[in-house]
């Protein structure tokens, strides 16, 4: 299975299962995660949701090259109001497809009414961090680390741009401008990750903060979520969000114009040994 679903008493447990291709992320897992978090979101007795990575690495982003690359399968449901990629072309294709599977779900699992915590550990690159900042807090094993290197490729970060909401706009720019690679607890200096944890205790730290979030009232707890979004996108995240997501597809196009392909000619071995 391509993510896998537990519930232990009041927390359910969504593990990204692809360990072979580090969790990259294909559309069949983004829609695996999605029905995973709706059977969450409409199970009574869950109150918390714990996200998770499988083996060694919590997620090293999009699937750009893994045999399991589905980019031509349409969409099973729909997270927006646009139409399908397939049969399409161009921009229309890639601003569709992107639109649909990376901006506009990460958007839906934001507004889950329930407290989500990401449970890090290795790599959590790319499209892996745009995993991790719909959750509402992260707990990251001491080897954790963080990149968003997609510059490399010409394209000003990954499609769910919160990084001047969760970095700060100084930390935002080292992370885009270099492409380097961050540790847990710089991403906790940075107010990114909510707790650094030894690697063998990131379950058992993971799941006694879930524990303590279970005993608050339900509605409560969705309130208070709603209220801290609502206010992070009065500070313009939603907003800021959409202008890029244009900045981003022009990035696309202009690759499809003066490179070999709308990723600049970068395949997941080379965008893996310039970012290491």
């Amino acid at each position: 299975m391509t993510v896998e679903y537990e519930r232990r008493d009041a927390v359910a447990v969504v593990t990204m299962n692809r360990p072979e291709y580090r969790n990259a992320q294909n559309s069949a897992m983004t829609y695996a995660l999605d029905e995973a978090f709706t059977r969450a979101v409409n199970d009574d007795e869950v109150k918390v949701i714990v996200l998770a990575g499988a083996g060694d690495h919590f997620s090293a982003g999009h699937d750009i090259g893994s045999p399991g690359r589905d980019v031509d399968v349409s969409y099973e449901r729909k997270a927006v109001m646009w139409w399908d990629h397939v049969g399409r072309s161009g921009g229309d294709l890639r601003f569709a497809r992107e639109m649909e599977v990376y901006l506009g779900m990460c958007r839906r699992w934001r507004e889950i009414p329930k407290p989500m915590i990401a449970m890090v550990q290795g790599a959590c690159v790319a499209g892996g961090l745009m995993l991790a900042w719909v959750c509402d807090l992260i707990v990251a094993a001491e080897d954790a680390f963080f990149a968003d290197p997609v510059v490399r490729m010409g394209i000003p970060g990954v499609e769910y741009f919160a990084h001047p909401w969760v970095l700060g706009p100084r930390a935002a720019k080292e992370v885009l401008f270099t492409g380097d690679r961050f540790s847990a607890q710089r991403a906790y200096e940075w107010g990114m990750v909510s707790r650094v944890v030894p690697r063998s205790s990131l379950e058992s730290s993971v799941f006694e903060l879930a524990s303590r979030i279970s005993a608050m009232p339900q509605f409560g707890l969705a309130l208070a979520k709603k209220a801290v979004n609502q206010s992070e996108d009065l500070m313009g995240m939603r907003a800021g969000m959409d202008s890029v997501f244009g900045l981003h597809h022009f990035a696309h196009a202009h690759n499809a114009e003066v490179s070999p392909d709308a990723l600049a000619g970068m395949d997941a071995r080379s965008m893996k040994k310039a970012s290491s």
